[in-house]
């Protein structure tokens, strides 16, 4: 991401409020645009082909399949691309562009075959228990694997710093989405909902496709070492659990609900709970706001103090090491102070309009008891975020486990203890969970400060670990007559 510290210096270099409002957005459009493209093209696809007047089994099943195919794709891409992401930056800090397509064919086939054991188990399920159309099934599973593509690609996007190009990928996808949907209603009659759903469908398969010719056009040469990408699997296994976890937090609370009483079962496959997931969504759009402010303040302030403090390790003098420690370490408690600061008038601003604005839309009742502590929770859980980051950026892979582990069990369990209170208090496993995460990365990153010396210089080796005889142990003998064998 360091491409966008560089574009934003040279935007804040005006020193103007407009310089300042077109950072952000700049830092927006290449964070969180995307995700807002696709989101707008859904509702719009929707509106323009008289969603509404489909039958109610038809738009449940569209909607729920939708649903499943974003939530189990990012999870299921989501234990092994810490890992792949870790020897993607190292490959490209020693220059070894050679190595990368290794790494991108390696990660492909592993998130591949993983993710599509779960999807395939799932839709025959669907099928076979749910009655649902083998066509639709299939189609289904292709968007849901497209996605997981998607998801995979952006990986190897992101080093190559092109995020306008990145953004157009989405654009243009979601484009050929709108008008095939309108050629399959208009001119094919297929049926709304179906149509629907085979348009999304291409529109990913569209995206996945642009990215992964961008991939090979950037990274052309191939080393064939792909032994090395799956030795980073052993060494950095921790990512894996990391990864997992976070992500699976972000869920853990929507999966205990779709337990509870209130929920619906469709098709005999898909399991949801209309409230809970509605309050969830409005509380997530909340506080996104947070990864775009994040992202431009690591990457203009920061990084640059990280990067002087690693340069003066190499080669500085000790003053040079004491005082670019000092310079990051008060960078980074200026810089968390700074997102809850920003993160929190923002959200307060946000909160207070859709207080407003959602219920005149038909976004009442439940949803909105409900949204109040859920908004609450994702604003922590993004301050627990940026922690995990910081610790990953000092190769704390002990402390980012912790974090991510306290966080989703203690989500898990608030949820089934939330979960007998009063709706107004559904939203507490979440709070109670990011609350306990941001606490353990807090004394965590305040561990790592205090022991950053010994981090830094004492986990080096004199000799490299290898399997095979130990050798002897002694290296020197004294004969009788002095002298050494």
């Amino acid at each position: 991401m360091a491409g966008i510290g560089i574009r934003l210096r040279k935007i804040y270099k005006r020193n103007t409020i407009g310089s300042y409002l077109y950072g952000f957005l700049y830092s927006a459009v290449t964070t969180i645009a995307p995700m807002f493209v696709v989101i707008i093209a859904i509702v719009l696809i929707q509106y323009v082909n008289g969603f509404s007047q489909a039958n109610y089994a038809d738009r449940e099943l569209f909607s729920d399949t939708v649903l499943y195919i974003f939530i189990f794709s990012l999870l299921t891409t989501a234990p092994f691309n810490g890992v792949l992401s870790r020897y993607l930056s190292d490959t490209i800090y020693e220059e070894r562009y050679s190595d990368i397509m290794p790494c991108y064919y390696v990660g492909l086939l592993i998130n591949v075959v993983f993710s599509s054991f779960f999807g395939i188990a799932f839709c025959v399920h669907e099928y076979l228990f749910g009655e649902v159309p083998l066509y639709y099934v299939l189609t289904g599973y292709c968007g849901y694997m497209a996605m997981v593509l998607v998801f995979y690609s952006m990986l190897y996007l992101t080093a190559t710093k092109d995020y306008r190009k990145i953004s157009m990928f989405y654009a243009i996808g979601m484009v050929v989405a709108f008008v095939l949907s309108r050629i399959e209603v208009i001119f094919l009659h297929w049926e709304i909902t179906y149509s629907l759903l085979f348009s999304l469908a291409a529109g990913f398969f569209m995206i996945a496709s642009m990215e992964t010719a961008m991939i090979h056009s950037y990274y052309r040469e191939n080393s064939g070492r792909y032994d090395a990408v799956l030795h980073y699997f052993r060494i950095y296994w921790k990512l894996i659990p990391i990864n997992f976890l976070y992500t699976l937090g972000l869920y853990a609370h929507n999966f205990v609900f779709w337990t509870m009483p209130g929920h619906l079962v469709f098709a005999d496959s898909f399991v949801t709970n209309l409230s809970y997931d509605m309050a969830t969504c409005f509380a997530m759009f909340t506080n996104i706001t947070a990864t775009a402010i994040f992202m431009s303040r690591l990457e203009m302030n920061f990084h640059d103090r990280y990067k002087a403090f690693s340069e003066s390790i190499i080669g500085g003098r000790r003053r040079d090491i004491e005082n670019n420690r000092k310079r990051m370490l008060s960078c980074l408690s200026s810089e968390l102070v700074t997102l809850a600061r920003m993160q929190f008038i923002i959200s307060v601003v946000v909160f207070l309009l859709c207080i407003v604005i959602l219920p005149t839309l038909g976004f009442g009742g439940e949803i909105m008891r409900i949204y109040h502590c859920l908004a609450a929770g994702y604003y922590i859980m993004f301050m627990m975020y940026a922690e995990m980051l910081y610790l990953f950026y000092f190769n704390d892979l002990n402390g980012a486990l912790m974090t991510a582990s306290v966080f989703c069990g203690v989500t898990f369990l608030g949820s089934l203890w939330s979960a007998r209170l009063e709706d107004i208090w559904y939203g507490m496993g979440l709070v109670l969970g990011s609350l306990a995460g941001f606490i353990v990365g807090y004394f965590r990153l305040r561990w790592v400060e205090k022991h950053l010396d010994e981090h830094i210089f004492c986990d080096g080796r004199l000799m490299e670990r290898a399997k095979g005889v130990k050798p002897d142990t002694c290296v020197w003998r004294r004969t009788p007559k002095n002298e050494t064998v």
